[in-house]
């Protein structure tokens, strides 16, 4: 199909676009405007961004992007590693589903599984080196937004000393979170933030990687379930940072009840859970107890939203579409929705039509995603064994046969996003021949 492309040189003087948060998301959208010569200022609350976090998964999809960008191997094995599979293994032990991931997998591009504010930090080292210091504004907050008759928009600024200013600019991006305050005010009459019961204790142990030396497992039930796998190259010992998250699923009748949602914890509060997953292969009570601290969150998401969009204000990332982590693909449609975006621009202007172009394209389908990650995601094969057998069993073909397996991971990954031969496939999301190739 052919693209039409308008010229940017000619439609960008003196217009900029807004962006209010400095997180994956955000970060990855100045450099995509950057890149397609469009003007842009983040503005985020922190005062300094530090790499908080622990680990989270790069789709092929959104690596894709990033290779676009100009950030690859040499960067991206600095702040994780290649995927090499993705496995779901049953009470017992025993596998239940396990795959190969990235280029073992014949995708044209990796999977990453990094550390989160590693990257974070690295997309920003990017924005400043590209893009310059001033294009960043720390320690300041957008806490709303008001649209004026020209098409314009001001952003409502909150300063860290208390002072409310406002900044006005062509378009204004909401990139600042599952909390986010452009959301609030584009939609405010959303539901609360959505608890379905889980828990989450997240942590990192140095250790011996598993199985392929780069494995996703999760192991368990979709109730009570681990999930493991590295986030670093392993050191000349052999030992990785070992990133796992400990689930377990309570009665979810009431709102999040404790205070904090990611907050330090000690082990002993939460390890006596997982004292029966100790198999040849993996000792968790080890691993839990080699951790130097851990991290308690609940599972939240938001309910999807009609639209993403209001005038000359759209959302993106957690923003937009908040998800359960179950999918591993939060970070990744960040991403791809800061490159739709930019394509939308490149194909509309700077202009509230470029918005409509980007929520058409992804609003509908990513609210999809949500609700598959609210219902286990890919891991709804565990809940399917432990509902036929209890998470035990001699042969896993003999509880669910493999075509029944491959049918369930395929549906999922065209869902969102990454099914391996359409992504192969597929035009890049923005042209090279539109951009002005300012990467280093």
């Amino acid at each position: 199909m052919t693209q039409h492309w308008i010229d940017m040189n000619a439609s960008t003087n003196n217009k900029r676009v807004i962006i209010a948060g400095g997180g994956i998301g955000g970060l990855t959208l100045a450099l995509t405007l950057h890149q397609i010569g469009i003007s842009c200022v983040i503005f985020e609350s922190v005062r300094q961004i530090h790499p908080l976090g622990v680990g989270i998964n790069i789709q092929p999809n959104a690596v894709r992007e990033l290779f676009e960008l100009g950030i690859g191997p040499a960067l991206l094995d600095q702040v994780g590693i290649e995927a090499q599979e993705w496995a779901l293994v049953g009470l017992n032990g025993k596998d239940i589903y396990a795959e190969p991931r990235g280029l073992k997998a014949g995708y044209r591009w990796p999977q990453y599984a990094a550390h989160r504010g590693k990257l974070q930090v690295m997309l920003f080292d990017k924005v400043m080196e590209r893009l310059g210091e001033s294009s960043v504004r720390l320690g300041q907050r957008v806490t709303g937004y008001e649209k004026h008759a020209d098409g314009k928009v001001s952003a409502i600024v909150e300063h860290s000393n208390g002072d409310i200013t406002r900044e006005q600019g062509d378009l204004l991006i909401g990139a600042d979170g599952i909390h986010s305050s452009v959301r609030a005010q584009m939609h405010p009459d959303q539901p609360p933030i959505h608890w379905g019961g889980t828990i989450m204790w997240r942590g990192t142990t140095r250790a011996k990687p598993i199985r392929t030396g780069s494995s996703f497992v999760g192991l368990g039930t979709h109730k009570h379930r681990m999930v493991i796998y590295p986030i670093s190259q392993p050191d000349s010992n052999g030992l990785a940072a070992i990133n796992w998250i400990a689930e377990r699923t309570v009665d979810s009748s009431t709102e999040w009840q404790k205070s904090g949602w990611f907050k330090p914890v000690a082990i002993s509060e939460f390890a006596s859970y997982f004292d029966e997953f100790r198999f040849e292969w993996l000792d968790v009570p080890d691993l839990l107890a080699r951790a130097d601290i851990a991290y308690e969150n609940p599972m939240i998401d938001r309910d999807p939203i009609p639209y993403w969009n209001d005038g000359p204000v759209a959302l993106l990332g957690d923003a937009a579409h908040a998800m359960y982590p179950t999918g591993s693909n939060g970070a990744s449609q960040a991403i791809v929705d800061a490159r739709v975006l930019g394509a939308s621009l490149i194909r509309c202007g700077i202009t509230h039509a470029a918005l409509d172009a980007y929520n058409a394209a992804l609003c509908g389908p990513i609210s999809e995603v949500v609700l598959r990650n609210r219902g286990d995601g890919p891991f709804g094969l565990l809940k399917i064994v432990d509902d036929r057998c209890g998470g035990r069993f001699t042969a896993i073909d003999d509880v669910i046969p493999q075509a029944e397996r491959d049918a369930y991971m395929a549906s999922y990954k065209k869902a969102a996003g990454f099914s391996r031969d359409l992504l192969n496939k597929a035009d890049p999301t923005i042209a090279p021949d539109t951009c002005q190739e300012r990467l280093s």
